[in-house]
Order: structure tokens, then sequence, then C-alpha cells
């Protein structure tokens, strides 16, 4: 299967019918329509997260579900280009699809998620389809993945900085403007600003993208170039589809054992 085709809106029902029977396993790409400076498209995060999903896909002989442009994003709200849902309704998207999805046979569930505003509303959609739907769920937050391995060389994970410049060149470098980089905003103040919405620890709630960054993002996207963007892409691939692979093979292990123990309770 090539891999363009890994995308179900582009198959035929036969030849999705078929994916499912010889591989139950469906990727939903979460991301989010948004400014992200003069120099990225507002999809840029749904982009990445369609891009890195495909290639999940590719390496797992997996399905990639239409995630939907949209996302949770009132934080960017003060800037045009952004469209946001509000989480009752991002919720409901992600369980309608992926219900579907599991009446006609999907099993496992992998969510590639790269706007950290859906982080929360995903929670609540994965946890419920896995308990009312029966599905084997595994979110990856493809961004932090991508800041572990690149972060260290590319100036960290930063809005509309060097990472997502990366994965928006490797397939659409069409839509970058590296010309236009010119006014971003402090890059000491963004990061501590940005911590404190990222540690396992604190989180506190942030009104406005300006908090962080005054003209709407900060980074330096200057030294990215498409070569980089496809080598981020491969090993972003490499890493989700084998961290992935044997988590799911845990989930299987545990979850049969859930099952026998339901049957002999059962019994009892």
């Amino acid at each position: 299967m090539s891999l363009h085709s890994r995308k179900l809106e582009l198959l035929t029902q036969p030849e999705v019918a078929r994916q499912l029977e010889n591989n139950p396993l469906i990727i939903l790409p979460a991301g989010s329509v948004e400014q992200h400076g003069p120099h990225l498209p507002a999809g840029t995060d749904t982009f990445a997260a369609y891009i890195i999903a495909e290639r999940i896909a590719e390496k797992m002989d997996g399905l990639v579900v239409p995630g939907g442009p949209l996302g949770v994003t009132p934080f960017h709200m003060p800037y045009e280009a952004t469209i946001t849902l509000s989480h009752e309704t991002y919720i409901r998207v992600v369980y309608e699809t992926c219900q579907s999805l599991a009446q006609h046979g999907a099993k496992r569930l992998m969510i590639v998620n790269w706007h950290e505003g859906n982080s929360s509303s995903l929670a609540i959609a994965a946890e419920r389809l896995h308990r009312e739907c029966g599905l084997s769920v595994l979110t990856v937050q493809a961004c932090y993945v991508a800041s572990e391995l690149y972060g260290p060389t590319s100036g960290g994970l930063t809005h509309g900085g060097e990472i997502e410049t990366l994965a928006i060149l490797a397939a659409h470098p069409e839509l970058v403007h590296l010309d236009r980089i010119e006014g971003s905003s402090d890059h000491k103040h963004g990061s501590r600003m940005d911590k404190l919405r990222r540690t396992r620890s604190y989180q506190p709630v942030l009104t406005d993208i300006r908090t962080i960054a005054p003209t709407g993002w900060y980074g330096d996207p200057s030294r990215a170039t498409i070569e980089k963007g496809k080598q981020m892409l491969e090993d972003l691939g490499n890493a989700i589809s084998q961290e992935a692979s044997e988590i799911f093979t845990l989930l299987d292990e545990v979850n049969g054992g859930i099952a026998t123990l339901d049957k002999m309770a059962k019994k009892e």
C-alpha cells in the first residue's frame, strides 16, 4: 500500500474493509488552525500531525483516519487566522469519529497530537473510547517526541520556531517563508513562560499567547532546511512506531489478562 493510500478518505469501501481486517489499527492526527507568525501557515499543527501520522501508518501498516483540521486553541484567538473549537465540541468530534471506526472493526487507536491545547480533551475522549467502544488507545504527543529528539539542536520546542518549521519543510516547503522571519519575540522570555505550562507538577492556565510571545511566535527557524526536516520526519516515524508497537503489545497482554479474570469471575 502506498503512502497516500494510507488515508481513509482516499480509499474505496472494499479497500478500507480489507485494511481493517488485515490490521485493525487506526491513526488519528490531531492538530489545530492557529496563527504561526509571518512565515508558517495557520494549519502548521494539522499538517505536522498528518505528515507524522502517515509515516507511522506506513511503518505500522495502519490506516490514517480524518482528524479534521481544527482543535482547541482559544489561547491564540487574539490573532487572526485562528479558529478554535470548544473542549466539548472537540471531544465529541474525536469520539464519534473513532466510534464509527470501532463499529467497522478497528481495535487499536493511536492519536498523534501536535497541538498542546488538545491534550486535556483528547485524554477525556481516549478514556471514553477505551471503556465504551473497547478500543486499545495510545495518545502520542508527537510535538514532545520531536522536542526530545531535536530540541537540543533546534532551540527547543518553540511556537513557530525551528522544530515546527522543519515539520512543514518536510512535506510542504512551498508554505514556508523563511524570508519573513524578522520580528521573533524574545527567546529567553518565551522559554521561561512556556516552561510554566509544560512542567509535570505545576500547570497554570495562561490566557493569551502574547504573555509568552508578544509577536505571537518566538524562536529561530533560520537554520531549518528541507533535508533536516525530512530527517526529522524519518526519525519521528521510527521512534514512535517502535515505541507504540511495544506499548500496544503490552496493552494486549494486560487487556487479555483482564478478560480472563472477568470470565473466571462470571463462572464463580
